[in-house]
């Protein structure tokens, strides 16, 4: 009899040790903006076609005591730094979880629009004291994604079921390119599609072509839920001085693979953005909706592709760990230096408010002529007051002041075998290899575009280079105000989130 109790006693053990401790639950809703409705155009262009919804997708993962929210929106908006911090709370009250395990993860689709009035990017509010950020005021859109937001996230605690981990990874290499392009003299610059042209027969370049998808199955075998990755700017139906709503290829691939998983049942599926900061999808001023629904079904059929391959993972429930990392910060640059480009500058404005169509270059930056020469003089106009602003802490003996890193927090969590970093920055996709390089989980998932953006991040061999000064690794002159950054830059980040998810394998 001894022993039948304590056959009965192991095997009710290693039943209960077999049944998988991860719960899950997502839902998706949409909200459909009108016309006329602010975008981050910078010449004031409204809204002028909504050609469908903007999803967005609200997972709730469980283990044990911990609980991690993801909100995937298929906008770009969101992380504004005014409207972030409220967004995660919206879902943090709703869900009663602390507000550092909500993390907002856009897909940095350009074809949105602003839920709040006075959108400011978190690049624009490093001189400013927390308590200066101007409280957002919401516009009819914004009130409407925050109900939303807030009915969906309360359903979710009892939707919670029992799922197992499976992933797989595809590869897609049609839809994007390398945008940061190099000249004879190594100087660099942001290649538009006029440039692409150039280079020959439907250029791409040095482009990440994973497409990893990771899917949570119920205890009977059912998709409950799926994410999916991919790095690349959604801009093929965009023009900022022509703003449309739409979703873009992230969108309509994750609708292909929810009917793909679960034909019979709706569910929601998940689109993180990866490291994007110099890898553009094809079409950006030229491109139209067609070409959004085209490259989304290429996407699609990629990560359908990939799941013939997939595999369950042997680890099972999550982690989570929020790490400060600290980016190393270059000095301004000399006096000579700053006043030779105040004076380029002025020329150009004065030259693009005139309307001459030869305002192409300026300070290192091109601009395509599908953009208006008033267009460009306002990327110009942003730029000049940091220019100022070094000039001037250069000239009164200050320029030591200013601060040496750039103090940030990045989001680090495992789900089964998958490891998921989360950056708040439009980061290189050399950083993003490393992670994935020095992970030792079978995925690794790097993702920019989380909870706010700080701007692009370079990777070391990208950063503070003679004749660096296109878009992408001159866009600390956007800031208000940092110094550029300083070797290694974005490669920190990658050294940390690699120890963090060794420490989640173990």
């Amino acid at each position: 009899m001894m022993k039948l109790i304590t056959f009965l006693l192991l095997l009710g053990a290693t039943q209960l040790k077999a049944q998988p401790s991860l719960q899950a639950a997502a839902l998706e809703f949409a909200i459909t903006p009108t016309t006329g409705g602010h975008t981050s155009s910078k010449v004031g262009a409204l809204v002028q076609k909504v050609a469908g919804p903007l999803k967005t997708v609200v997972t709730l993962l469980k283990s044990g005591d911990t609980h991690v929210c993801l909100i995937t929106p298929h906008m770009n908006s969101p992380k504004g730094a005014n409207i972030a911090p409220l967004i995660r709370r919206t879902a943090a009250e709703a869900l009663k979880i602390p507000v550092s395990h909500v993390l907002l993860m856009v897909s940095h689709n350009h074809t949105d629009m602003n839920l709040v009035s006075n959108h400011i990017e978190a690049y624009s509010t490093l001189s400013m004291k927390p308590e200066e950020v101007p409280e957002p005021k919401l516009v009819p859109t914004g009130e409407e994604f925050l109900k939303q937001l807030a009915a969906t996230a309360g359903k979710l605690p009892a939707l919670l079921q029992r799922v197992t981990v499976w992933w797989a990874e595809g590869s897609e290499g049609r839809i994007t390119y390398n945008r940061k392009g190099r000249r004879a003299d190594g100087t660099s610059y942001l290649m538009r599609e006029e440039d692409r042209d150039l280079m020959g027969v439907d250029f791409n370049g040095d482009i990440d072509r994973q497409a990893p998808i990771v899917v949570l199955k119920n205890e009977k075998g059912d998709v409950v839920t799926a994410i999916t990755q991919f790095t690349g700017h959604p801009c093929s139906c965009f023009h900022p001085e022509k703003p449309i709503i739409f979703g873009d290829w992230p969108q309509v691939a994750c609708d292909h693979v929810a009917v793909h998983l679960s034909p019979a049942k709706p569910i929601a599926v998940s689109f993180l953005q990866g490291c994007a900061g110099d890898v553009n999808s094809k079409g950006m001023f030229r491109g139209d909706v067609e070409l959004s629904k085209k490259y989304g079904r290429m996407l699609a059929d990629s990560y359908i592709t990939a799941l013939e391959k997939l595999q369950a993972s042997k680890r099972d429930g999550i982690d989570f760990a929020v790490e400060k990392v600290g980016i190393p910060l270059a000095p301004l640059p000399s006096e000579d230096v700053l006043k030779a480009e105040i004076a380029e500058m002025e020329d150009f404005i004065r030259r693009a408010n005139a309307g001459d169509a030869n305002t192409l270059l300026c300070v290192g930056q091109n601009f395509p002529r599908e953009l208006t020469p008033a267009y460009r003089g306002k990327l110009i106009e942003m730029v000049f007051p940091w220019s100022k602003w070094a000039l001037d802490l250069r000239q009164s003996g200050k320029a030591d002041t200013v601060a040496k890193t750039l103090d940030i927090e990045i989001q680090v969590l495992r789900i089964g075998d998958v490891g998921i970093v989360g950056m708040p920055f439009e980061s290189f996709q050399g950083i993003g290899r490393q992670i994935r390089a020095g992970s030792p989980l079978p995925l690794a998932i790097p993702c920019g575009y989380t909870n706010l953006s700080y701007g692009y991040l370079t990777d070391g061999p990208n950063t503070n280079n003679p004749g660096e000064g296109e878009y992408m690794s001159g866009h600390y002159r956007y800031s208000k105000f940092r110094a550029p950054y300083a070797k290694p830059g974005g490669d920190v980040i990658a050294v940390q989130a690699v120890e963090t998810l060794k420490r989640f394998a173990k």
